[in-house]
């Protein structure tokens, strides 16, 4: 602000400057008198002063807010709320409110201390843009009455206690834990029912194979029986069978010879043999024609 006029007058002429997106407000004798808009004005020294000036520029106020939920958990809310002076409102935004910080962070606490208690803390973080909206229509309706516009409302963050934030990480990892425990689990399961699938299939083909040998060697035994009987006079199958026995006796004798093994050895041990084996077949081929 520069003077121009005469030193000795009571009254003088001063320059004032505005700047781009602002508004000052001029007072005569303390009573409002205009608002200057951006440039160059004139104003009657001493008896006019520029009281204040209001920004037009978009400005942002950070409030955080301390609340709890539904299930009783202790969260803090920070939100950043955009607004700016309506050119129209001046008069209202300077001379109506004192501080529109505090003004706005009151209705701000309002609403967040009346909204989140209804949600639990889950729901409060998926209900942001829920909580924003709510904010916004509350200072909306309000500020607009004191001459600020309310542009926009966003909820920055949803902090919990660092012991809540610390019990929901445990639970998500025993969680993950559970489930690489029962994948772990249902693996193991298949390996071993897979396992068991196989032993039994080769069980199964094992015992064909020694059904079939077993069925070889009994036919292998009815032709020798019969060819023996037919070359040699006088030879009954009774007689075949025992030196069939007799021999199958003493391969089983050299071929066990290396192994540390007591068996009884005893020519009657051959008859006795024979009399089990006829019995064997006698009971099979009962059992067959039932």
């Amino acid at each position: 602000m520069e003077d121009f006029g005469p030193r000795g007058g009571s009254q003088c002429c001063c320059l004032v400057c505005v700047r781009t997106n602002e508004i000052a407000v001029v007072e005569d004798l303390g009573q409002f008198k205009q608002m200057l808009s951006p440039g160059l004005s004139f104003i009657c020294c001493p008896i006019q002063q520029v009281a204040g000036r209001l920004s037009l520029r978009i400005m942002q106020l950070d409030v955080k807010c301390e609340t709890k939920t539904k299930d009783n958990v202790f969260i803090s809310v920070s939100v950043a709320v955009q607004y700016r002076v309506i050119a129209e409102g001046a008069y209202d935004a300077f001379y109506r409110l004192t501080d529109p910080h505090g003004q706005i962070q009151s209705y701000v606490f309002d609403v967040i201390r009346s909204t989140v208690p209804k949600m639990e803390l889950d729901e409060a973080f998926s209900s942001k843009d829920e909580i924003a909206n709510a904010v916004l229509r509350q200072l909306q309706h309000v500020m607009k009455e004191y001459g600020y516009e309310i542009l926009n409302t966003l909820v920055t963050d949803l902090s919990p206690d660092p012991r809540v934030k610390a019990s929901m990480n445990e639970i998500n990892a025993n969680r993950r834990l559970k489930e690489a425990a029962s994948h772990k689990a249902e693996a193991k399961k298949i390996v071993q029912v897979k396992a068991a699938e196989a032993e039994a299939e080769a069980r199964y083909l094992s015992g064909l194979g020694v059904a079939r040998q077993r069925k070889a060697i009994v036919s292998g035994l009815q032709s020798s029986v019969a060819a023996f009987s037919e070359e040699v006079e006088g030879a009954t199958p009774k007689d075949v069978m025992d030196i069939l026995l007799l021999s199958q006796y003493f391969d089983t004798l050299s071929s066990v010879g290396a192994n540390s093994l007591f068996l009884e050895h005893d020519p009657e041990t051959v008859a006795s043999m024979r009399v089990s084996v006829r019995q064997s077949f006698l009971t099979s081929d009962a059992m067959m024609k039932r």
